[in-house]
């Protein structure tokens, strides 16, 4: 598509896109992101265009492409457009330096060769034409008009009113145009007009009625979102000049306002958790032990993440809340059976180690039997990929590192707890 650009929503003669439809998945080898890397490997040795490749955004309606958007805003007053574009390119220098963050660019560009359409109002005057009639007869025959609809063989047409285009392929056609004045007499625009060769930018933007500058970018390899969202607000406290601030926009901007919520659902987690065996073991010192087995799956979780050169993101954080639930399970079977033997009379130590010993084997069982289905999961391909190996590599990660720490250390955090909680009774 000439003369539209899909980032900004703009029309200009500077601008131009091409959608590029990707085969289906069992037809190709690669993925997007390795496609985009060899298309810019392409077009690298052009240096009279700014080609950027970027896919459409997750959510439809949200921004217009993936990755982070934001908006660079002037808000000095002075509309020094020169001045913002050199203080946005710095600031996306700085961007690209950040190892969180890749190919950080702005379509923001103040020095377009534009001409410049200069009327003398005296002579406008003297011939009986105002500026605001020049200038929209100069709009519809340059630039067209839509002036009405007229039905024809059952279809309804649209008229629209423009020069022809031999009339208008240079600039200087402009002076071959006329316009009827107030006492309908023929003016030609080269009796009041001049053009002048001028630098100035292709559209204006505005963003909270400041002047403004698009910026977007992806995360690097390895890094999420969130760590992406970060790196730019620390760039911009140290490096972005007083009197220059930024907004976000697109989905970056609910998830920046969103705020890290994942600390408090966890949280939220383990206090039900907690609540719930207080309530079973009839105890507030008990379900520590199932507790303090968490970590280790959270451990495994990003072991495997790490391993895999996955992101942290929303698949990530299920698949922690699911862990903590099935981790969960595994302790409450030890501690629960420990107790039962404990009431029975069995000192604490004798308690836990043939809870130990009866719970083992269904422990291994169950979590290995879950690890092994989620392998379909780590090894997905085509369609949602991505999100398939993340919730499945997070999983059986924290199960099998949870499983196997959790099995050596979840006896002895009970002997700890069961001791102190007996001597508390006693007392």
């Amino acid at each position: 598509m000439s003369g539209y650009s899909i980032l900004s929503e703009g029309v200009g003669a500077i601008y131009g896109m091409n959608l590029i439809s990707l085969k289906n998945w069992k037809e190709r080898k690669e993925t997007d992101k390795q496609i985009i890397e060899k298309l810019e490997s392409l077009v690298a040795h052009i240096k009279d265009a700014q080609i950027e490749f970027f896919r459409p955004p997750p959510v439809p309606g949200f921004g217009n492409s993936s990755g982070f958007e934001l908006r660079l805003l002037d808000q000095t007053g002075t509309n020094d457009f020169t001045k913002f574009k050199q203080v946005t390119d710095d600031f996306i220098k700085k961007l690209n330096e950040r190892p969180e963050i890749s190919n950080a660019f702005t379509t923001y560009e103040p020095n377009f060769p534009q001409y410049l359409v200069q009327i003398d109002y005296d002579k406008a005057a003297t011939n009986g034409i105002t500026a605001k009639d020049a200038l929209s007869t100069l709009q519809t025959l340059i630039g067209s008009e839509y002036t009405t609809n007229f039905i024809r063989f059952g279809q309804l047409y649209r008229v629209m009113v423009q020069s022809a285009p031999e009339y208008r392929t240079k600039p200087e056609d402009i002076f071959k145009f006329y316009i009827k004045n107030k006492e309908r007499v023929m003016v030609p625009f080269s009796s009041f007009v001049t053009l002048k060769k001028v630098y100035g930018p292709e559209q204006i933007t505005r963003y909270n009625m400041y002047l403004s500058a698009m910026v977007k970018g992806q995360p690097a390899k390895g890094y999420s979102s969130g760590d992406a969202i970060e790196a730019i607000k620390e760039t911009a406290q140290k490096f972005l000049p007083k009197s220059y601030g930024y907004d976000w926009a697109g989905a970056t901007r609910d998830e920046a306002n969103a705020g890290n919520k994942a600390i408090f659902i966890y949280l939220i987690s383990l206090v039900f958790i907690y609540l719930l065996l207080a309530a079973q073991y009839e105890s507030f010192k008990l379900p520590f032990p199932v507790l303090l087995s968490l970590p280790f799956g959270v451990l495994g979780a990003f072991l495997f993440l790490w391993l895999f050169g996955l992101q942290n993101n929303i698949y990530a954080q299920v698949s922690l809340i699911m862990l903590f639930g099935i981790l969960g399970k595994n302790a409450i079977l030890i501690v629960e059976y420990a107790v039962l033997k404990q009431n029975q009379g069995l000192t604490p130590y004798h308690a836990v180690v043939e809870a130990a010993v009866a719970r083992l084997r269904p422990i291994l069982m169950t979590s290995f039997a879950f690890v092994a289905g989620l392998i379909p999961l780590m090894i997905a391909t085509g369609a949602g990929a991505i999100g398939n190996q993340t919730i499945g590599s997070a999983s059986a990660g924290g199960m099998t590192v949870g499983t196997i720490i959790g099995v050596i250390f979840i006896p002895s955090l009970f002997l700890i707890f069961a001791k102190k909680n007996k001597k508390r009774k006693s007392y």
